[in-house]
């Protein structure tokens, strides 16, 4: 029995890409994706490396080709604006963003019809008062040990955004420990808890909870029809002229980027920002 050609190549770009989910995405039309990068924070503590991640965010968006607009002002936050973004990211924001319930709508929607979310550091500390942005996000920031040299172990080498990581990432950053953690999240990084300084091991204990000498430090999940990628990793200013930890953000975008195709508001139901989510 014979099988003309263009079957069997399309039986071996089937396996390839199966095999191997990272060609899928190198074959993104960069020139088609748009990222908003939202940098506003609320009341309280606002990180000094945003204005390092913007920047190399804007470098990279001339290496790749790829569109960005850069804001702090929630006033974006419109259906209508939405709509011309592939993925919305946020670099270490904190507490609460959006003005009005209206612009945390605009954003719900935006997710439902299918949107990317990428967010960097303190992101988890973001919206602490909204369930459905803490879902989201898979759990929201308690507290952190100091800043120290920290393991982070990889534990889902499958994971397309951990292509080129090493088995065990040492740098110095911060261990963030959050509660109401989400079980829908995929943990693809996670601290080594046990190579924490143990001069706060008994809050360590009593805050990590159930997590015992493994904690999520990098993780991504599909909800309600958005697609997320999040790292806790990326505190100091210098991390954003690291190769190595600019290549973890960037595959984290191009993860999402992938993952996301044309926008379906049809599938938008949400009326109301913090109404149940419909699984």
């Amino acid at each position: 029995m014979r099988f003309p050609i263009r079957c069997l190549l399309s039986y071996f770009l089937f396996w390839l890409l199966l095999l191997n989910p990272g060609l899928a995405q190198s074959r993104i039309s960069w020139k088609n994706v748009s990222i908003l990068v939202y940098t506003k924070n609320g009341k309280g503590y606002v990180h000094d490396n945003i204005p390092s991640a913007v920047a190399a965010m804007q470098k990279l968006a001339q290496q790749r080709g790829f569109k960005i607009n850069v804001s702090d002002k929630p006033e974006v936050f419109t259906t209508e604006n939405l709509k011309k973004y592939t993925l919305l990211l946020f670099p270490s924001t904190n507490n609460d963003v959006f003005d009005t319930d209206e612009q945390r709508l605009a954003f719900r929607k935006y997710m439902q019809a299918g949107g990317g979310f990428v967010g960097l550091h303190s992101v988890i500390g973001t919206e602490r008062n909204w369930p459905w942005f803490k879902m989201m996000l898979g759990g929201s920031f308690v507290w952190h040990p100091p800043f120290q040299k920290l393991k982070i172990i990889l534990i889902d080498p499958s994971q397309p955004s951990a292509q080129g990581l090493p088995k065990v990432w040492e740098k110095e950053d911060e261990c963030y420990l959050m509660k109401d953690l989400y079980p829908g999240t995929h943990t693809f990084l996670a601290h080594d808890l046990n190579n924490l300084n143990p001069s706060e091991g008994e809050k360590i204990k009593s805050v990590a909870g159930p997590y015992t000498s493994l904690y999520p430090a990098a993780w991504y999940q599909k909800f309600d029809g958005g697609n997320i990628w999040i790292t806790a990793l990326g505190h100091a200013k210098t991390d954003y002229q690291d190769p190595l930890y600019l290549r973890h953000i960037w595959q984290g975008i191009e993860y999402v980027a992938g993952q996301v195709h044309k926008l379906d508001y049809a599938k938008a139901y949400a009326t109301q920002h913090d109404e149940a989510v419909r699984y």
